[in-house]
């Protein structure tokens, strides 16, 4: 089956860029001059990826009104004649198209998936966390696909990470079938101890229906919160995960010091900023 349908979790409170985000959603901050969550729904689009379900909460209605259109402005960009702008603003509107739902308590990335069950329509479906910014030629979830196509199981998009940064992750074990891609033979979220690879999870998922039902088996870990993490240790029981080592530079925009790379490595990309920009780093340099 084709992979139609993305969940985009997007209901925490951010808490790691307050005061930023105590009124603005952590998904709305700008990575040079769209939000994080735009580049994630860029990819699943040019993934072929047709429909996106935003699992939002409290204060999050600046997303929905974000991907919407917005009749006053587009409007005023017409009467002033700034028609680059308004195709931009067009261009935003009419991605994919959006199903919004709620979130009521912050129990977690598992919970989150859990409830947009009713959605998936017993489908596969992909998983795409905003935080991660991956730029590369070919669109990871796209190279994804490939592998869900062979194999028809769930796939994990992983990374390796030096060793002392593996207990920020979850991380897999695997065993090696071709370069790049693992079959999964545990996973550990947040290893305190020796973890078992320094192969980490980053936030793209495939993952098929059966991921509802061990979500409906898995306890709540710390916090109250459930771990998909621990779901998909129930799922390995019963089905084969794979892990695959994605093509691609990856910045954590869930992290401060990684946002500040991410604007500064796709402003370099950039040619109507790219010149002013090299010249004030190097600036800086040299103070």
């Amino acid at each position: 089956m084709n992979i139609k349908k993305a969940v985009f979790p997007s209901a925490g409170f951010g808490t790691r860029f307050l005061p930023a985000t105590k009124a603005i959603p952590k998904e709305m901050l700008p990575i040079v001059d769209k939000p994080l969550i735009q580049y994630a729904v860029e990819e699943a689009k040019a993934s072929g990826l047709e429909e996106i379900i935003v699992v939002t909460g409290m204060g999050k209605t600046a997303i929905e009104d974000h991907f919407d259109t917005s009749f006053e402005l587009e409007l005023l960009l017409k009467e002033r004649g700034k028609d680059d702008l308004l195709g931009m603003i067009r261009d935003v509107s009419e991605l994919v198209r959006f199903v919004y739902t709620r979130q009521k308590k912050p129990l977690g990335l598992g919970h989150a998936i859990f409830i947009t069950r009713n959605l998936i329509n017993n489908e596969p479906f992909a998983v795409f966390l905003g935080d991660d910014i991956i730029v590369s030629k070919t669109p990871v979830m796209r190279q994804m696909t490939a592998v869900f196509n062979r194999f028809n199981s769930s796939v994990l998009a992983v990374q390796r990470v030096p060793g002392n940064e593996a207990h920020l992750y979850g991380v897999i074990k695997g065993h090696k079938v071709a370069p790049g891609l693992y079959r999964v033979l545990d996973l550990v979220e947040k290893p305190q101890g020796r973890p078992p690879s320094n192969l980490a999870i980053i936030g793209r998922y495939i993952l098929t229906p059966d991921i509802f039902g061990a979500l409906e088996k898995t306890e709540p870990g710390k916090g109250g919160e459930i771990q998909l993490t621990d779901a998909l240790r129930i799922l390995l029981r019963s089905q084969e995960i794979y892990a695959y080592e994605f093509e691609g530079v990856r910045y954590d925009a869930g992290d401060k010091l990684g946002f500040i790379k991410a604007n500064i490595a796709l402003a370099m990309k950039r040619p109507d900023l790219k010149p002013a920009l090299v010249k004030f780093l190097k600036g800086i340099g040299r103070g």
